[in-house]
């Protein structure tokens, strides 16, 4: 959304600073744990690069990109590598990542358009690739500020990701990890793209 882009750009330095040492390792190290060593992740939306840093430093490769030409030339900046203006609905990747990590960036994308936007997703990972979301805990489109965005609770996202072909492995509820916004909710999930064995799994369970 052009608004939300706008707003990273005339803000692209207060949001790194506010941003570039927040503590995301409990999440990502979860996230880790089911991407295979040393694979290819998609840092979908990065923001100021933090987690793409961090992946890189543990050994992962990694595609960035973000819908603001600002954070881009600040996160490249960060991780010492070219990060791409590209904007959700502009992915075309085919089964070429074993996780994507999209932290505090799909939330921008409004309701109606995430079932495609997550059949993009869908489409990029390599058979049984993880994915990682995490959205503003609420319910519907909010406006905050200049921002726009979509939230949801643990239960309104299950089934948003189900539908998409994603089998949740783990789903929580945190607080917002900067200083003086600690209460603020945010619901993470870590979600498996379904393969013909999973997809039977799934339909047993249900």
């Amino acid at each position: 959304m052009d608004n939300n882009i706008e707003y990273y750009n005339k803000n692209a330095e207060a949001f790194f600073e506010g941003t570039v040492n927040a503590d995301m390792s409990l999440w990502r190290d979860k996230f880790e744990k089911y991407v295979i060593s040393g694979g290819r992740i998609l840092d979908a939306g990065c923001g100021s690069g933090r987690d793409s840093k961090a992946f890189i430093q543990h050994g992962y490769s990694v595609v960035a990109f973000d819908a603001s030409k600002e954070m881009c030339r600040m996160a490249s900046e960060l991780i010492g590598q070219e990060v791409w203006q590209m904007k959700f609905d502009e992915i075309l990747f085919n089964e070429e990542f074993d996780g994507i990590w999209a932290c505090a960036s799909l939330l921008h994308v409004l309701g109606e358009e995430l079932p495609k936007t997550l059949e993009s997703l869908h489409k990029a990972l390599t058979k049984s690739g993880i994915l990682y979301v995490s959205f503003k805990y609420g319910d519907g489109i909010k406006v905050r500020g200049e921002r726009t965005f979509t939230d949801f609770t643990e239960i309104s996202v299950k089934p948003l990701l189900n539908e998409a072909g994603f089998e949740i492995l783990e789903c929580g509820v945190t607080s917002d990890i900067r200083p003086g916004r600690e209460a603020e909710k945010w619901v993470n999930v870590i979600a498996r793209k379904v393969n013909e064995h999973t997809d039977i799994r799934l339909k047993e369970v249900l």
